[in-house]
């Protein structure tokens, strides 16, 4: 117990003899323009305190995509082998060099042992300092910035740290992350606290209705017009009956208000699935999550409904699902609320939660769930499927780049993760664009990807249709009903080295023909989705009625039924779950395995978007799964 202190010391000691004067001061972080609803104010008051938080640099963590190719990819001696939480977690901490290098700078700037203090996690450094010595210590100028709303944050434009200091910081707080968290609560489309408004209706993806259903049709001659699990069965060869149920999991995140209606549930299996009628999926609460009943309609039951009903049909009534319900109805969630709970050791990664973005348990402002934050408390199912995005622009470099490596940590455990893509085309959530400054307009030009899509520690999941007047036995298009599949290339996030092939190939062969100040014509970023499933037509029992469904959200429960199926092929022969897939299903070894979709596009922003061609494209990925050529090949693999 005493280690860790005489380490520190040790450290300190060992980096007392560089000069810091000779350590040049650079530009750490810069912030482009000021958010919408914030005006500058007045300068900070030089004698106000100001709480700075130092995030260390975790150890190991420019190299974790390479760990996870190695038990990811095809061709590797380490597939599927893959690693424990505690492995993870002792890989990543952050070092004693950097913990050190950080504190000796603070003390050499008037911040000793008094006031500089190291967190329990190892994640922050904390130190109480005045204006004044914060703007002498980051070379820097705090303002004040309100909100049309009343309230005030406090901000720099940018900030310097020593060169010999920066490779150990990744960020500082507060400087200039514009994310203050608004007091008021609404669901309303104000720039604050982004991320823990997903679950609200208007926020984020979430599918789109044209009503009412007078007729079901149930054959597989009308699933142009309508999609049921016989379509979808039909359509991605899924005839299978799990063998390994008791060794395989499926998990569903939906965040509060979102929830499932049981009666729901139960019309829709009575129709397509009668052994499923009374079967409710195995729910954890996460920080308060339950199944409200306190508002219902198609706003705050279609998403779950669809997600639940489709998921629970496809997999069988032999395998259940997982649902986790993540945030209770006054504070909401956010997604890394939902990994605090699968994954103890994210709690802690990178200094924790941002409590300007993420939702804080026990709940700071009362009336909401006062237990403990969820931390650990959930073990994270084989296959989680997600139907909820961001806007990439939405968050910060920094947030996406610590959630995104979450998910790699995740791919380690041996965990698919899947997020659908979006249902805008090339457009961000409810069709905004960027404009060149980086601020949103319906009358944007400038393409707005998708988080965490971009991520390419995930797998990101488009949308396709049957074409009106086609069948299931016939190609299917991109879907163009309601929703176009959301796709494009980050602005944040570069190429994986599992993709290189197919895009380079969808570059040289297929360029598209927009000026390169719309997109990212670097040939360099990461393209997204990585495969696509149907999303349009869907017939969803919700409040009590049949109504037609269409988004992403459908494809991405889909997509993930259809691996979780892979997973049971192979957990019955004693082999492992099949983890992050994407070096895999873009290896040479599974070429073909996925029907190539070459029709149709993804319009938005003034423009027809990125069209469907032969091989990976920015709108349908590698295609639609086909589960008996896929489970062929994953049984081949060790």
């Amino acid at each position: 117990m005493r280690l860790l202190p005489s380490f520190v010391a040790l450290a300190l000691g060992l980096l007392a003899s560089a000069d810091p004067f000779l350590s040049p001061y650079r530009v750490h972080e810069r912030r482009g323009h000021v958010p919408a609803g914030w005006s500058y104010d007045r300068k900070h008051d030089n004698a106000a305190t100001i709480p700075l938080r130092f995030a260390l640099k975790q150890s190991n963590i420019d190299a974790i995509g390479d760990y996870l190719t190695e038990v990811s990819h095809p061709e590797s001696a380490k597939y599927g082998k893959h690693w424990t939480a505690g492995e993870v977690f002792r890989k990543f901490s952050p070092s004693g060099e950097s913990i050190g290098t950080v504190l000796n700078w603070l003390e050499e700037n008037g911040f000793d042992s008094s006031r500089a203090k190291l967190t329990r996690n190892r994640g922050w450094i904390e130190v109480q300092a005045t204006v004044e010595e914060a703007e002498r210590l980051l070379q820097t100028e705090y303002h004040v910035y309100g909100h049309e709303t009343g309230q005030e944050h406090v901000a720099c434009d940018s900030y310097h740290l020593p060169e010999h200091v920066q490779s150990h910081i990744d960020f500082v707080t507060p400087t200039v992350h514009f994310d203050a968290k608004i007091l008021k609560r609404s669901s309303s489309s104000s720039p604050d606290g982004t991320a823990r408004s997903i679950g609200q209706p208007g926020q984020g993806t979430y599918p789109k209705t044209t009503g009412e259903i007078q007729t079901l049709l149930t054959e597989l001659e009308d699933c142009d017009k309508q999609i049921t699990p016989i379509c979808l069965r039909a359509l991605y060869g899924l005839i299978y009956e799990p063998l390994a149920a008791d060794k395989n999991s499926y998990g569903i995140v939906e965040y509060t208000p979102q929830a499932y209606l049981q009666p729901d549930l139960d019309m829709f299996q009575s129709n397509f699935s009668e052994n499923l009628v009374g079967v409710a999926p195995h729910m954890i609460s996460i920080d308060g999550g339950y199944a409200q009943t306190e508002y219902t309609g198609f706003d705050y039951n279609g998403e779950s409904d669809l997600d639940l009903e489709y998921a629970m049909n496809l997999v069988t009534a032999a395998q259940p699902i997982t649902l986790y319900q993540a945030g209770d109805m006054v504070e909401g969630a956010s997604f890394n609320n939902f990994l605090d709970a699968i994954d103890g050791t994210y709690c802690t990664f990178e200094g924790g939660d941002d409590p300007t973005q993420d939702a804080i348990y026990p709940d700071p402002y009362g009336g909401g769930y006062e237990g403990p934050e969820d931390c650990g408390t959930a073990a994270p199912t084989n296959v989680i499927s997600t139907s909820y995005a961001y806007n990439e622009a939405d968050l910060t470099p920094f947030y996406t780049a610590r959630q995104c490596a979450e998910y790699a940590k995740l791919g380690l455990m041996g965990v698919t993760v899947l997020y659908s893509s979006g249902d805008y085309g090339v457009a961000g959530n409810g069709g905004y664009c960027l404009t060149p400054n980086g601020t949103y307009s319906l009358n944007g030009t400038v393409f707005n990807p998708s988080f965490p899509g971009t991520c390419p520690y995930i797998t990101s999941v488009g949308a396709t249709q049957v074409n009106p007047g086609s069948t299931v036995y016939e190609p299917e298009g991109a879907c163009e009903q309601v929703i176009y599949s959301g796709g494009g290339f980050s602005n944040y996030f570069a190429m994986p080295d599992y993709q290189k092939t197919a895009v380079d190939y969808y570059l040289t062969n297929y360029y598209p023909q927009y000026p390169p100040d719309i997109w990212n014509a670097s040939g360099t970023s990461r393209g997204f989705p990585d495969i696509a499933a149907n999303g349009a037509n869907y017939v969803v029992a919700i409040d009590g009625a049949f109504e037609l469904v269409y988004g992403t959200s459908c494809s991405s429960p889909v997509s993930g039924s259809v691996l979780t199926m892979v997973n049971d092929a192979r957990l019955a022969v004693g082999k492992s779950p099949i983890g992050f897939i994407n070096p895999t299903i873009y290896s040479s070894d599974f070429a073909g395995v996925f029907n190539d979709i070459t029709m149709g596009g993804n319009q938005g922003c003034g423009t027809a978007g990125y069209t469907a061609v032969p091989g990976w494209d920015p709108v349908t990925g590698l295609g639609t799964p086909n589960f008996p050529k896929l489970v062929a090949k994953w049984l081949l693999l060790p």
